[in-house]
């Protein structure tokens, strides 16, 4: 057995962290100590570390704005009120979503002279949530959501000033609030209805019990258990409440032009020739059982002056679909724009009911129909399999995709939308999972109008933008694509020792890119690379982020490769602290991070998934962090649960689940960086639920850390993840996945942390708690932490210092000093 030397370990400890260690009872926590913690001053580093600013591309691809990521929110922020209605989340002050990203500054990035330009009239304390470049590229408009209301803002380019465009406030409960209209002269916004009054106030006295009701005849329907639904009449005056929208039309000196009369809008989208929009609206009734995606809807078209033009479907109210995860609604669904016509709705519609085991020989059929709206719809393509989408090009040139996830299989297919007698011609049949022989994305740009078309070059190639995966490692590429000849021609393809990938393609030949570069060691940078120009002058250097922890530049990563006992080749990525060197140095106590993943074939479960080039990236909530406090961590080990064929994965998930974690177990103790009494598992979600089952049925590990995770799947009874059966269908595999039916198995330290306002759907905060209690009850070793406020991932600063704190301290305590 190796000795642990201390002097790395104990120096590096020494040398990045301030603050001790808090002791731990195995009693519940006094209230005197419920006040968040710090992590040491390591951690808090990782949590403090600044941002990079996010871009966003103009239209013409030569300029981009620049949004800066501020700091992670303090708990004040996330603490907001909120409202929980129907599958959404919504801010009464503001009539806003209540959980969103907001940029803290707005510069403008010259890809040309590569030059930054300061925005000059930005509101005080900018919380930019939204924004958009007009199609002419003259403007930028964005939403800041103060204290109060969610305001449009617009940015004159030309002058590089912003001003407030409307005071009417803007509604973004659900959506953006605003979209261009192609004339680049006007927005369609979603504003707050001048006369919708004060929200309705609960009295408190019920008028009656709540009731739901069941009746035989509808089919099997399979309910996910959705989180923060309706679930009362108040509940439902408070969603239209809150809901109700007024559609407008602003132009650019502020002029606001209603658009009929204040309704329940869930999407408005402009047509390319800004004639119309296409609506949908919430109807009743309500549900208690599903959000409001579900509920009874209007599909409609409109005109400018509000005018209802052609009702496209009434879809009904639906409580739930077929079994299966190819099941869809039956009817009328996805209706788009098509991008290439000056006024085209395109919609879906399945031929089997929406259900999956029904045997037919089309299982989708896709329609278009064009203005005036009063004929017979085109028929655009008949699916074997669902209809994913369309890449819009011209009248004799679209990419349709169409999928099973079943089986994993992905056809694209080359439609004519203008001409019906044309057959469809097959462009590539693959498995998604393969991701060796992915063939990339086609590559779009923004047309006149603002919508994103196909690159077509003169020899009706097109451009393949593609991740690159190989045994080797990811190596995003560019292909140029003849769809004549169905011969490829490479134009681009990161190499060593750089990880770079392709942000936007900034000219129609494929020759000038947008790309962003990193290395282990340098942070990701954007990039201008000329491919006509020599291979060492290509580069334009746009920006240059510091590295925003530079103590710890020099972490180890290594992409490493092994196999599990039943042959499948498994991958994970090891990063190891700074000059750490194992036979100098002995073992550390390690920590090992994942998420199982179901796949159909040996083949693909064992692809890499990483680039042994790309930056050493440590997030807030990343276990990666644990690097500074002197542990090797295994990151994103393969722990896949295959089903070959008609098989089903999870009928050996246990099986294989803990063939994985052994063969990952058995790498790093080859290797020397770990040992045996010294290793934690962990997970969030899905990783969560597999730490549970890999403590209740081995005792491979020293502890685990489950953050967000659901324990029992007879909660989850209509499937959870890719199981599709319901639970009275496979319930001895429901029983046996549960951690909760053996908690009194698990002999190790359990660490449960999970958002008390979690929205996820299956991981409801119940299931932590009572994995936690069960664990009490029969004598586990144990802790709940419950976070205010937080979702299924968490905001707050003080959140998540206070969970970095609560993983070390249990750490330290079980792991790093354990004894064999």
């Amino acid at each position: 057995m190796l000795t642990q030397k201390p002097t790395l370990l104990f120096a590096l400890a020494a040398s990045l962290t301030l603050s001790a260690i808090h002791p731990m009872s195995h009693a519940q926590t006094p209230a005197s100590e419920s006040n968040y913690r710090t992590p040491p001053a390591a951690l808090q580093a990782v949590v403090d570390a600044p941002r990079a600013p996010q871009i966003l591309l103009s239209p013409k691809r030569d300029l981009s704005a620049m949004i800066q990521t501020p700091a992670l929110p303090g708990i004040r922020e996330v603490a907001q009120p909120e409202l929980k209605l129907a599958g959404l989340r919504i801010n009464p002050r503001t009539y806003s979503a209540s959980r969103f990203q907001f940029g803290s500054d707005l510069r403008l990035l010259d890809l040309n002279t590569q030059k930054e330009f300061p925005i000059s009239g930005l509101p005080a304390g900018l919380r930019l949530a939204d924004s958009q470049w007009s199609p002419d590229q003259r403007y930028l408009a964005f939403t800041h959501i103060s204290q109060k209301a969610v305001e449009l803002w617009l940015v004159d380019i030309a002058t590089k000033k912003a001003r407030r465009l409307s005071n009417v406030p803007l509604n973004s409960a659900n959506g953006r609030g605003f979209a261009w209209l192609p004339n680049s002269q006007s927005l369609l916004v979603r504003q707050k209805p001048a006369k919708l009054g004060a929200a309705p106030v609960n009295e408190g006295i019920p008028s009656g019990p709540n009731v739901q009701e069941s009746q035989p005849g509808g089919g099997n329907k399979q309910l996910r258990t959705y989180p923060d639904l309706l679930k009362n009449p108040y509940d439902a005056t408070l969603f239209d409440h809150y809901m109700t929208v007024q559609m407008a039309v602003v132009d650019l000196s502020g002029k606001s032009k209603p658009l009929g009369k204040p309704e329940l809008f869930l999407t408005a989208a402009v047509s390319p020739n800004g004639k119309y929009f296409l609506t949908t609206l919430i109807d009743r009734p309500y549900s208690y059982s599903v959000p409001a995606s579900n509920f009874p809807k209007r599909v409609e078209i409109r005109d400018f002056s509000g005018k209802l033009v052609h009702t496209l479907t009434n879809r009904p109210l639906e409580e739930g679909l077929p079994p299966g995860n190819d099941a869809v609604s039956n009817g009328p669904r996805s209706f788009t724009w098509r991008a290439d016509a000056p006024a085209t709705v395109v919609w879906a519609e399945a031929q089997d009911g929406g259900d999956p085991k029904q045997n037919v020989p089309v299982r989708d059929i896709v329609y278009a129909l064009g203005e005036p709206f009063s004929g017979t719809p085109t028929t655009l393509a008949k699916l074997q399999n669902r209809y994913q989408g369309i890449v819009w090009g011209r009248g004799d040139l679209a990419l349709l995709t169409e999928e099973w996830y079943k089986t994993r299989n992905e056809k694209q297919w080359r439609i004519a939308p203008d001409d019906a007698t044309r057959a469809p011609e097959l462009i590539h049949d693959i498995s998604s999972e393969d991701r060796y022989n992915n063939p990339g994305e086609p590559v779009t740009r923004a047309d006149a109008a603002g919508f994103q078309r196909l690159i077509i070059l003169a020899d009706e190639s097109v451009l393949l933008d593609g991740e690159g995966a190989s045994p080797e490692g990811t190596r995003p590429f560019l292909d140029r694509f003849n769809l004549r000849s169905k011969k490829k021609e490479r134009l681009f393809h990161s190499e060593a020792p750089y990880f770079e990938n392709i942000v936007s393609v900034l000219n129609d030949t494929g020759t000038l890119l947008l790309t962003r570069r990193e290395t282990p060691t340098e942070r990701p940078n954007y990039y201008v690379r000329d491919l006509n120009k020599p291979a060492n002058a290509q580069l334009a250097t746009l920006t240059r982020f510091p590295h925003p922890l530079p103590q710890l530049k020099d972490i180890q990563k290594e992409n490493i490769k092994y196999r599990r006992a039943d042959g499948v080749e498994l991958t994970a990525t090891l990063y190891l602290p700074p000059n750490y060197d194992p036979k100098r140095d002995g073992a550390l106590p390690l920590l090992m991070w994942a998420y199982p993943q179901e796949f159909k074939s040996a083949g693909a479960a064992s692809q890499v998934r990483d680039s042994p080039y790309a930056f050493n990236s440590i997030g807030p909530t990343s276990a990666k962090a644990f690097v500074a406090m002197g542990y090797a961590v295994l990151d994103d080990p393969s722990m896949p649960i295959v089903g070959a064929g008609d098989q089903e994965p999870n009928d050996t998930y246990l099986p294989q689940l803990i063939a994985s974690a052994e063969a990952a177990v058995e790498e790093v103790v080859r290797r020397g960086v770990a040992e045996r009494h010294r290793i934690a598992v962990g997970g969030h979600s899905y990783g969560a639920f597999m730490t549970g089952n890999l403590l209740a049925h081995t005792r491979l590990f020293r502890a685990g850390i489950a953050r967000s995770g659901a324990y029992n799947r007879t909660l989850t009874p209509f499937g959870f993840q890719s199981e599709e059966r319901p639970y009275w269908q496979a319930k001895e595999v429901y029983q046996a996945m549960s951690p909760f039916n053996f908690a009194d198995k698990v002999k190790d330290a359990m660490l449960f942390i999970h958002g008390e306002q979690d929205n996820n759907t299956g991981t409801f905060p119940i299931q932590t708690e009572r994995m936690f209690q069960a664990m009490k009850g029969t004598g586990g070793t144990a802790r709940l932490v419950m976070l205010p406020n937080e979702s299924h991932g968490y905001r707050a600063r003080e959140s998540i210092l206070h969970m970095l704190a609560e993983t070390n301290d249990w750490l330290d305590k079980y792991v790093k000093n354990a004894k064999p």
